[in-house]
C-alpha cells in the first residue's frame, strides 16, 4: 500500500484520543505547532505529542520582522501582539569600540517589515499549540516520544506520559520538531556536534533592570565581552530576560557555584551592561543549557522530516531560532502534503525541502561564527552602506532570507570587505583564528552546566 493509498479520514475532536492519524508531530513548540495547523487545513488527521504542559518555561523570546507575516498566516496576529514587546532595532555594545550600534529595521532592504517583538515564549508558544488544536490538530500534552518504528505503509510512535501510561500511535508520516531533544537524530544517529561552533548560555530573567525610553524600549542589546556576548531582552511586565553565551573553557571557571553567583560575577565583567543591571533582581532562579551548536546529516527521510532545533542548531546570537522553526515548518506542510497525496512526487518535494532548511541556518552561520572575530566587530560597530551592504545586512538580521528581497550580491560583497579588512589586520586576524580553533574545543561531559 503506498502513502496514497491509505484513507484520509475526517478531523475528530482535537481533543478526542485517538492511537491513528496521517501525521504525527513530535513537539509542539513553535516548528510542531506551526506544521500541524497547516496540514490539518489541508485535511489531514494530525496528533501531536507534546512532553510538556503549556505554559511552560523556554528561552529565545526576541522574533524577527520576518515572523510577523507567518502570524498572520496562521491567524494569531492579534494575539501575539497582546503579549509582545515591540522590537524596533538591534543594538550591538562593544568595549573594544566607542558608544554603541543602533540598526533598526525599518532601513532594511524591504522597508515594510519595521518591527518585531519580544515575547515570554511560555505565552507565545501557547498560544501557538492552542491554535494548532482550534485549527484541528489533536494535541496530547504530556506525552513524550520515546522511539519511532518504521515499516512500509508509516511509522509506530511509542509514547509515555507523565503518569507513566504508556502507548502507541500509528501515523502515514512523522514529523520530528522534538527541538534540542533531537529525537529522530539520536535514534537514527544522525546527530553530529558542529565542529565550527560550540557555546554554551547561563541565563535569567530580572525585574529592574535599565531600559532605554519610549519606542526603544523593546530593543534587543548585544554586549560582547572577553568570553562571547550577553543578550539584554525587555519583556513585558518589567521582566528582562539576560543570558551569557560563551565557551567551554570559560565554562570550567564555575566550578560548582550556584549559577545566579556565575552569571552576576560575569555580567560585572562587562560594565556596560553591569551599569543597566544595577538595580536588576532575580526573578526566578538561572539555568544554564550547554552543547548549543549541532546538526543532523539529513533533514528528512523514508515517511518523516526534522524541523527547526531538531534538525540544526548554531548560536541564538541573531535571534533566528523561532523563524528558522516555524519557517521550516511552512516548507515541511508543503513536502509532507506532496508525499501524502501524490506520493510519485515526492523525491522532488523533499529535494526542495532540503534545500530550503539548509539555507537558514547557511546564511546564518556565516555571520555567526564569525560574530566575535574583531573584523566583524570592526564592520558591525561602524556599518557603512555602500553598494547597499547595511541595508543588506540589516534584512539577514530582520529574518528577510526567504522571499525576494535581492540582498545576495550586496551580502557577497560585504563578505568580501571583510575579508579584505581581516588581511589588512593580517596578525590580528591570525591570532583571533586561533584563539578560536582553541576555545571552541568541546568540553568533557563532567564541564557542562
Amino acid at each position: 500500500m503506498t502513502l496514497a493509498d491509505a484513507p484520509a479520514a475526517p478531523l475528530a475532536d482535537p481533543t478526542a484520543r485517538t492511537t491513528d492519524c496521517d501525521v504525527l508531530v513530535i513537539g509542539g513548540g513553535p516548528a510542531g505547532a506551526t506544521i500541524a495547523p497547516l496540514l490539518a487545513e489541508r485535511g489531514h488527521r494530525v496528533v501531536i505529542l507534546e512532553k510538556a504542559h503549556h505554559p511552560r518555561f523556554h528561552i529565545g523570546e526576541s522574533l524577527l520582522p520576518a515572523n510577523l507575516p507567518l502570524f498572520e498566516r496562521l491567524g494569531v496576529a492579534d494575539a501575539v501582539r497582546e503579549i509582545g514587546m515591540e522590537k524596533w532595532a538591534a543594538e550591538f555594545v562593544s568595549p573594544w569600540h566607542e558608544g554603541k550600534q543602533t540598526f533598526e529595521f525599518k532601513d532594511a532592504w524591504d522597508k515594510s517589515l519595521p518591527m518585531a517583538y519580544q515575547v515570554p515564549r511560555a505565552a507565545f508558544d501557547e498560544i501557538l499549540i492552542r491554535n494548532a488544536a482550534a485549527q484541528g490538530a489533536r494535541v496530547h500534552e504530556g506525552w513524550q516520544a520515546t522511539e519511532v518504528a518504521f515499516d512500509d505503509t508509516g511509522a509506530r510512535v511509542t509514547a509515555q506520559s507523565d503518569t507513566g501510561e504508556i502507548a502507541d500511535w500509528r501515523a502515514r508520516f512523522v514529523v520530528d520538531a522534538s527541538g534540542r531533544d533531537t529525537l529522530l537524530a539520536n535514534q537514527l544517529g544522525l546527530k553530529v556536534r558542529n565542529p565550527r561552533h560550540n557555546s554554551a548560555a547561563v541565563f535569567g530573567h530580572f525585574r529592574g533592570a535599565e531600559r532605554h525610553p519610549g519606542q526603544a524600549e523593546g530593543n534587543i542589546t548585544i554586549f560582547w565581552f572577553d568570553h562571547g556576548w550577553f543578550w539584554f531582552i525587555p519583556l513585558k511586565e518589567g521582566i528582562t530576560s539576560v543570558g551569557m553565551v560563551t565557551w567551554p573553557y570559560h565554562l570550567k571557571t564555575r566550578r560548582g557555584r550556584p549559577l545566579e553567583e556565575f552569571l552576576r560575577e560575569n555580567i560585572a565583567r562587562c560594565p556596560a551592561l553591569a551599569e543597566r543591571m544595577t538595580h536588576a533582581e532575580f526573578v526566578q532562579p538561572a539555568e544554564a543549557t550547554g552543547n548549543y551548536s549541532y546538526s543532523a546529516k539529513a533533514t528528512h527521510g523514508n515517511r518523516y522530516i526534522l524541523l527547526g532545533d531538531a534538525f540544526a542548531f548554531i548560536d541564538p546570537v541573531f535571534s533566528s531560532g523561532v523563524l528558522l522553526a516555524m519557517q521550516s515548518a511552512v516548507f515541511g506542510a508543503e513536502a509532507v502534503d506532496t508525499a501524502l497525496k501524490h506520493p510519485e512526487r515526492t523525491a522532488q518535494a523533499m529535494a526542495e525541502f532540503d534545500r530550503q532548511m539548509r539555507k537558514g541556518p547557511r546564511e546564518f552561520s556565516w555571520f555567526i561564527y564569525r560574530v566575535t572575530h574583531p573584523t566583524m566587530r570592526d564592520l558591525f560597530m561602524a556599518p557603512r552602506n555602500i553598494f547597499r551592504v547595511k541595508e543588506a545586512l540589516l534584512s539577514l538580521l530582520a529574518g528577510d532570507i526567504y522571499g525576494r528581497t535581492p540582498i545576495w550580491g550586496a551580502l557577497r560583497l560585504l563578505k568580501g570587505i571583510y575579508y579584505l579588512s581581516a588581511l589588512r589586520h593580517a596578525r590580528r586576524s591570525l591570532r583571533a583564528w586561533r584563539q578560536r580553533r582553541r576555545i571552541i574545543r568541546p568540553m568533557a561531559e563532567s564541564d557542562t552546566p
